[in-house]
């Protein structure tokens, strides 16, 4: 992956599942069984949020790193 956006991992009791959350990109979330898989999923769809951002013309955040909130 080229993009270092953070990613923030934990599970959720309601899902039954490891939730991956990208704050840095608004709406990119992804989930999977395991921690490793919700990273691998978090991967993708963070390809996808900036392919489709480019598709329609929108800003792409600059990665910032380690946020002060997470």
């Amino acid at each position: 992956m080229t993009a270092k956006y953070e990613i923030v991992i934990y599970w959720s009791q309601e899902d039954n599942a490891f939730i991956a959350e990208v704050p840095e990109l608004p709406g990119c979330m992804a989930d999977g069984e395991t921690y490793r898989q919700a990273l691998s999923n978090a991967e993708v769809v963070i390809r996808e949020w900036i392919d489709t951002a480019k598709e329609l013309g929108r800003p792409i955040p600059q990665p910032k790193g380690r946020l002060m909130y997470a």
